[in-house]
């Protein structure tokens, strides 16, 4: 967990137990989990941590630019640890599952677009809905 306090330290956040646990959930994470399931799953490293800490912690982490809030229509939020590469995400409109799809010629695309309108691309999500048709 020590790298996780560095990664607290590094974006200027004071390091605690419960946030480095709240970072080793996400980071740790191989889906999207939402406030609930991080809460759950810091439970599991420190019982004493409070949902009210999980959801105070989350935006601090969002305002540092450490984590990602995924905001999906009628779904509860998703967090992901912020990526190193750029991807855009598909959400499955019948079973909700969140697929992270590579997004390297769109991004280019994306700012090639921007270019040509005078602008310069700040941040962007895409998010795709879809069924699976096999």
């Amino acid at each position: 967990m020590d790298g996780h306090g560095d990664i607290l330290r590094g974006a200027g956040l004071r390091v605690t137990q419960q946030r480095t646990a709240i970072v080793t959930v996400l980071a740790d994470a191989e889906d999207h989990p939402s406030a609930d399931e991080v809460f759950f799953k810091v439970r599991e490293i420190d019982e004493t941590v409070s949902s009210a800490t999980v959801y105070r912690t989350l935006a601090v982490l969002e305002e540092a630019g450490l984590i990602r809030k995924l905001s999906f229509e009628d779904a509860a939020a998703r967090y992901e640890m912020m990526p190193g590469s750029d991807h855009d995400h598909l959400v499955d409109v019948e079973t909700g599952d969140i697929v992270e799809i590579p997004s390297t010629e769109v991004a280019e695309l994306r700012r090639r677009l921007a270019a040509e309108l005078g602008y310069e691309i700040v941040s962007q999500h895409t998010v795709m809905r879809g069924r699976r048709t096999r």
